[in-house]
């Protein structure tokens, strides 16, 4: 397990897996919003994403944290191990809900509202990105380890 990606809904508890396994691995860690977004909630453009993505997929060893589906095949190619955090709706709801008003590393600001945009985004993932991330796992080769809830997380962490 050299190259990882950390995939799922917002608000599945992926960002913490994902922290707890660079902790436990000494691999490094790469939060895709933080690639992708800026301090004043734009975001850099498609060129530079993709050559900061580049950059780091061309190392020895990481973990890149985050869905960004356009991205995902090339990721796929390269990495080795997926962790994929299948986890029911209403834990993500309350997970994104829960994460209010805290200051996170992987953001590069602080959500203080459950904007109505991110609480559909959230809500129209089982429908429009989760067949797409299944389609893309059935051609995977590399090893796919699923989630359906957070204590599974947890015990695979304890387990390293």
């Amino acid at each position: 397990m050299k190259k990882v990606l950390v995939i799922g809904c917002p608000g599945a508890g992926k960002s913490t897996f994902a922290r707890k396994l660079s902790e436990k691995t000494g691999l490094p860690l790469y939060y895709l919003d933080m690639i992708w977004h800026k301090v004043d909630r734009t975001t850099v453009s498609t060129e530079e994403f993709d050559t900061a993505l580049s950059e780091i997929m061309n190392k020895d060893q990481w973990i890149l944290d985050g869905n960004y589906l356009r991205t995902m095949p090339l990721r796929l190619e390269k990495a080795d191990t997926v962790f994929f955090f299948d986890l029911p709706l209403d834990v993500c709801l309350s997970g994104a809900i829960e994460r209010l008003g805290k200051e996170r590393v992987d953001m590069p600001w602080k959500d203080d509202v459950f904007d109505d945009e991110f609480r559909q985004w959230i809500l129209d993932f089982p429908k429009k990105q989760l067949p797409e991330i299944n389609r893309l796992l059935e051609s995977y080769s590399g090893n796919v380890v699923r989630f359906t809830s957070r204590q599974e997380a947890d015990e695979y962490i304890e387990q390293l």
